[in-house]
């Protein structure tokens, strides 16, 4: 557990330290931060740590990572944030961007840097936080068109409990 929690740290440290230097706190709007590990399909743990920010002006930045291994296979997905679309009453978010760094030897796994990438999650509050995997073209054309699409499957349907670790949405008025 004490590994667990050191590397969920390191996770987000990591994460919140992408944030540009020169973002000022109070032109913020929307701030989505999380990490930890959810099971994807139930019995595929996942990592996951992403730090999000929506600017007054409407600029999204921030990075992303996720990561999982079966069966000897891994694939380890980083990337930069370009969108960030948000339900601050649901406690919805939906996140893109672009892949910085793809590192896998899963040959099923074709995505490269420069490809768009995106996924959604849920500051679920007592009830629990949720998290989907990346999603990839050709389901969204872009990045961009998933932020703007806001796709969310009733009863929250693709998306995983997060099983260690959390995620906090915050909207602070510009």
């Amino acid at each position: 557990m004490r590994v667990r929690r050191s590397l969920l740290s390191a996770v987000l440290a990591a994460s919140l330290f992408a944030i540009p230097a020169g973002t000022a706190a109070q032109d913020e709007v929307v701030q989505v931060t999380g990490g930890g590990w959810f099971l994807f399909a139930g019995t595929i743990p996942m990592q996951f740590g992403f730090s999000a920010v929506l600017h007054a002006d409407g600029r999204a930045t921030g990075s992303f990572h996720h990561a999982y291994e079966v069966d000897g296979l891994y694939v380890r997905y980083w990337g930069r944030l370009t969108c960030l679309s948000y339900d601050a009453a649901a406690g919805r978010a939906w996140i893109g961007g672009v892949l910085t760094k793809v590192s896998t030897n899963d040959p099923d796994a074709t995505q490269q840097p420069g490809e768009d990438a995106w996924f959604r999650v849920l500051d679920g509050g007592p009830s629990g936080d949720r998290s989907t995997s990346m999603g990839f073209i050709p389901f969204f054309p872009s990045s961009a068109a998933y932020c703007a699409g806001r796709p969310w499957p009733a009863d929250n349907a693709r998306t995983h409990p997060v099983t260690f670790g959390q995620i906090s949405l915050s909207v602070d008025a510009p």
